[in-house]
């Protein structure tokens, strides 16, 4: 039997989110990008690889840039 591979997300629209895969990814995308389409403009969140842990990984929202 082998363990899950678990996904969490930190922060943004998606904080608190896991998902459960399968199987380990061959390589983790280095960021997962999050588009919320509703009755006004479009809002995006990117969300970062921040570390591989044993249960899987994590990605943490990014920061959105104050100077523009």
């Amino acid at each position: 039997m082998t363990k899950p591979y678990v996904v969490r997300y930190v922060g943004g629209p998606l904080d608190g989110r896991v998902d459960t895969l399968a199987e380990l990814p061959d390589e983790p995308r280095s960021t997962v990008t999050h588009v919320h389409l509703h009755e006004g403009p479009k809002i995006v969140h990117h969300y970062d690889l921040c570390y591989a842990v044993e249960y899987g990984c994590e990605y943490r929202v990014r920061e959105e840039d104050q100077d523009g």
